[in-house]
């Protein structure tokens, strides 16, 4: 099974680490959160990315050409020009890097890879979101709707405290209650090829005619999670998620 992921966009509330690299690369715990989000899914069996590029994705190119450098020791040895890596560990990954244009839409990227996907269901998310979702339940639950796509629904953390009140006078007050009771989009889906068809070219926006259609369609499932999940949109979420990391309390470090 493959699993894509958007890697190709702006990034500009975020703009103070995008100015220099595509968001997927930007560390968390010294490692891309690109990199965070393959754990997750090879976590769960699932170990063939297809991803879709954009901006600076020459970055991403880079960074799999020259992965061992990033994660083993090594040795240059000059004289003789020659290479050698120390403790070198592999992850079974094999990753596709496709090149869908700077300024192609998040529906449009998908299209562009469908060559890719040789008509098998296959997963979907952002290159900018960490969970614990478990996805192996989440594919259980996709094959039992019969739906052409499921979505990952969450109530997001809030960010503000919140107050009941009666007459002027505050009955409650809740520091950064967890969600409003809405669920929203959380990013992580189970898709079905025929969705593909849903989307017309580069400025498909999946978020907006795909999504809406299928809803509209009866072909879009809801699939809840209500562990972690947060989103890097902000300097202060890529703090956050920093400091989670640092804690030794990642949530979303399913992995051994």
């Amino acid at each position: 099974m493959k699993a894509v992921i958007l890697a190709g966009g702006l990034g500009t509330r975020i703009s103070e680490e995008t100015i220099v690299r595509p968001k997927p690369m930007i560390d968390i715990g010294g490692k891309p959160v690109l990199w965070h989000i393959l754990k997750i899914y090879s976590q769960h069996g699932i170990n063939d990315f297809v991803i879709c590029l954009g901006y600076k994705g020459y970055m991403v190119k880079e960074y799999f050409a020259n992965y061992f450098l990033h994660t083993s020791d090594v040795t240059f040895d000059l004289i003789n020009n020659r290479m050698e890596v120390h403790h070198q560990h592999a992850e079974p990954w094999r990753v596709t890097l496709v090149d869908t244009g700077d300024h192609t839409q998040t529906g449009g990227r998908l299209k562009r890879v469908e060559s890719y996907l040789d008509g098998e269901t296959f997963c979907f998310t952002y290159g900018d979101g960490l969970t614990d979702i478990d996805i192996t339940a989440q594919l259980a639950f996709h094959k039992t709707r019969a739906s052409l796509a499921t979505m990952c629904a969450v109530q997001p953390p809030g960010r503000f405290g919140a107050i009941n009140i009666e007459d002027n006078r505050i009955t409650r007050f809740e520091e950064k209650p967890s969600g409003d009771g809405s669920w929203i989009n959380g990013g992580f889906f189970i898709l079905e090829p025929g969705v593909l068809d849903y989307i017309k070219g580069d400025a498909t926006i999946w978020e907006r005619d795909p999504l809406e259609a299928l809803a509209r369609d009866g072909q879009l499932s809801a699939y809840t999670h209500n562990g972690f999940w947060q989103p890097m949109d902000t300097l202060r979420d890529k703090l956050k998620l920093e400091e989670l990391w640092q804690s030794g309390n990642a949530p979303w470090k399913v992995w051994p």
